[in-house]
């Protein structure tokens, strides 16, 4: 059945909800997105304009409507946050987990913030978003959640489950109940299967588990990532310098960073310095594009007076010429397979398990083996369509002396931008690929030069 409703949503459904908003068929609305899934509707209001999206989501339940609303991508919802009132804004922030309420605010000018803040009548809410707004957005305590279920070590399981379900209304998935003391200090966690196992008058630190990963509220987003993904975690305990349990960060954040992580990868890799979408205006676009085309261009005219600097060489020699998209081609190749495979290990820290040495010895003896196989098969190719052995010893030459120099530079640049602060994620993209378009023209040429 469900499987009948996204395909619905893909297909005919975002149309015939077009026609209904337009006539503003509100029965047929109200009917059709009872029991439709929020991230469904989420995806189908995109498509829309604000002021529809808007009167959509007034039809709906204010809990749906609020889930609907904190899953818009950001270029989305700032529009369509123009479309509503101070007032409007606080009903559905009301209903958000404080981590999502905090993400919105931030979207708006402090003036209206304020004034949002100012018509929530929940005090605990209001606590929970100032306390979050203190956090900058890429460490742990910019992510984490206030919501959580917690328990004093020394409370029997009787008073615990009471406490759970008065905390339960504000907290849409119990993974576990944190266990604290008197001073909120964490200690540990519980689970629910065992609490309901336990017999009536058992007390928590008869039953808790002391070990609990958490992190400081000031941990880097990525190694919180890291962390819940090395140890298979739906949500971590967030604590401050002094133990105290602040919050919790659970995997649909986790999601989301290692989502905005990907496509910034992504965009480097492809020679794109800014965060953009399809639908960006062309200023933006061409802004986010042109640093590496500058960059591209200026390696092309240093790769030109590389070739000038040889052209007695090739005038003496013409058929040089003819290899060098071969050379260019595969150093390049050899650079962006080895950066990328250092950038995956450097996001999962698997590049730490091995010495420098070891990794270094590795990488020279994959680039020797390759160097040898590419040299084999360039030899053959060339000395069958060329029937000079000479050139075909050189371009075996260079071809396997640049597979070796591109393998090491693919390697050693990511770690050195990683060691610098810098995503090494750039080191797969335009750059690595012009620098080593030079350093495989010069080789080449050098080869020829003194083998011919």
């Amino acid at each position: 059945m469900e499987q009948n409703v996204i395909f619905e949503l893909s297909k005919e459904f975002a149309e015939r909800l077009k026609v209904a908003v337009d006539t503003r068929d509100e029965v047929f609305i109200k009917e059709t997105l009872t029991g439709v899934n929020p991230a469904d509707i989420t995806e189908t209001l995109e498509e829309f304009n604000s002021e529809d999206s808007k009167y959509v989501l007034d039809l709906l339940n204010v809990e749906v409507s609020s889930e609907i609303i904190s899953n818009l991508d950001d270029d989305v919802l700032k529009k369509f946050l123009k479309t509503y009132t101070a007032e409007e804004t606080a009903l559905f922030i009301e209903e958000m987990d404080s981590d999502d309420a905090v993400d919105i605010l931030n979207e708006l000018s402090s003036e209206k913030r304020d004034d949002i803040i100012s018509l929530i009548k929940n005090q605990e809410k209001i606590d929970h978003i100032l306390d979050l707004m203190r956090y900058d957005e890429d460490v742990a305590g910019g992510l984490m959640a206030k919501e959580l279920i917690k328990a004093n070590v020394n409370w029997t399981i009787e008073q615990t489950i009471e406490e759970i379900r008065r905390q339960g209304e504000n907290v849409s998935q119990i993974y576990s109940v944190y266990v604290v003391d008197n001073h909120n200090t964490l200690l540990g966690k519980v689970s629910l299967r065992k609490m309901l196992l336990a017999k009536d008058g058992t007390k928590i630190k008869d039953i808790y588990q002391e070990e609990v990963t958490s992190v400081l509220t000031n941990e880097e987003e990525e190694e919180v990532v890291a962390i819940m993904r090395k140890y298979d975690l739906e949500a971590i305990p967030v604590v401050n310098l002094r133990g105290k349990l602040m919050g919790r960060i659970t995997i649909d954040d986790v999601v989301d960073v290692m989502t905005e992580q990907a496509d910034e990868e992504r965009l480097l890799m492809s020679g794109i310095s800014e965060d953009v979408e399809e639908d960006d205006n062309i200023w933006v676009l061409t802004r986010a594009r042109i640093p590496w085309l500058v960059v591209g261009l200026i390696g092309s005219f240093f790769g030109a007076e590389v070739i000038r600097q040889f052209e007695d060489n090739i005038a003496l020699v013409p058929i040089l010429a003819s290899f060098i998209p071969l050379i260019t081609a595969t150093g390049g190749n050899v650079a962006i397979q080895s950066s990328s495979m250092v950038v995956q290990s450097l996001a999962t820290k698997s590049v730490f398990q091995d010495s420098n040495m070891v990794r270094l010895l590795k990488v020279v003896a994959v680039a020797l083996l390759n160097g040898l196989l590419l040299a084999v098969l360039a030899f053959s190719l060339s000395y069958f369509l060329r029937r000079d052995i000479d050139i075909s010893i050189v371009v075996a030459t260079s071809l396997s002396c640049v597979v070796l120099l591109a393998s090491l530079s693919g390697t050693i640049t990511p770690i050195i931008l990683d060691k610098l602060g810098i995503n090494p994620a750039a080191a797969s993209g335009p750059f690595i690929t012009t620098a080593n378009d030079l350093l495989g023209l010069a080789v080449y040429f050098l080869v020829a030069f003194y083998m011919l």
